[in-house]
């Protein structure tokens, strides 16, 4: 583990607190433990504290004066603690309908990787990924453990709209559209779960740390879905994970 974290004043209000810049279940576990270490040790103000891969903004309600002190003193706390460094997280399991009518750039993955519909399929949602950080969009997931075999470069010229639900592959990563939106990934499928509610606390039930299962489901399954979330009826299938 790096000794400290690099501290850079962001404007008035705010400090970015940098770790190595990798995309690693080790540096996530940084990231997350001193996120909550900090929420619960609470700095002197009111703060809201956002996360990437390998960053941490930590934002103040009003402007601040010394925050490189405070911050630099609770890491310093932070150090000397025997915290164990695991995730606390859930293991959430998300259909997937692969259907030709939804997977748009199937085609496309498979001739460029030979790889069969099957078989991209089958890798696709054999694996369980790692939820990184939320962003983009509200509720879009940055996941983890894409199958090496399934990467693939973004679009040169993104999508104007892309379905709400719609599950692409986008360089090294693959992810859920949460809403129709411009987008450049490429699309094998999709899901019919919402990902983000704004009635809701919180708005999106999934977190950083948290894990995916892809589990594939046929067209129909993803209507008898569609309609059980139209209703009010679903919820997730998840399960509690050990660190």
């Amino acid at each position: 583990m790096a000794k400290f974290p690099k501290i850079k004043r962001m404007g008035e209000r705010a400090i970015l607190l940098e770790f190595e810049p990798e995309i690693s279940l080790e540096i996530l576990e940084k990231v997350l433990s001193l996120k909550k270490y900090l929420q619960e040790n609470s700095l002197k103000e009111t703060v809201d504290i956002t996360t990437t891969y390998n960053l941490l903004l930590v934002s103040y309600e009003y402007a601040i004066e010394d925050a490189y002190s405070e911050v630099f003193n609770l890491w310093e706390d932070f150090s000397r603690t025997n915290i164990s460094f695991k995730i606390e997280s859930r293991l959430f399991q998300v259909p997937v309908c692969y259907d030709e009518n939804f997977a748009l750039d199937m085609v496309e993955i498979s001739a460029a990787k030979d790889l069969s519909k099957k078989e991209i399929i089958g890798l696709h949602s054999s694996e369980i990924y790692t939820v990184y950080f939320t962003g983009f969009l509200p509720g879009f997931l940055y996941l983890g453990g894409l199958p090496q075999l399934l990467h693939f470069p973004r679009k040169i010229h993104p999508r104007q709209t892309v379905q709400k639900g719609a599950v692409g592959i986008g360089e090294k990563q693959t992810g859920i559209y949460p809403q129709s939106s411009p987008g450049g990934w490429n699309i094998i499928g999709n899901s019919p779960v919402p990902l983000f509610d704004p009635e809701k606390n919180p708005p999106c039930e999934i977190r950083p740390g948290d894990r995916i299962k892809f589990c594939p489901v046929s067209l129909e399954e993803h209507r008898e879905i569609t309609e059980e979330v139209r209703k009010g009826d679903f919820n997730f299938n998840f399960e509690e994970e050990n660190g």
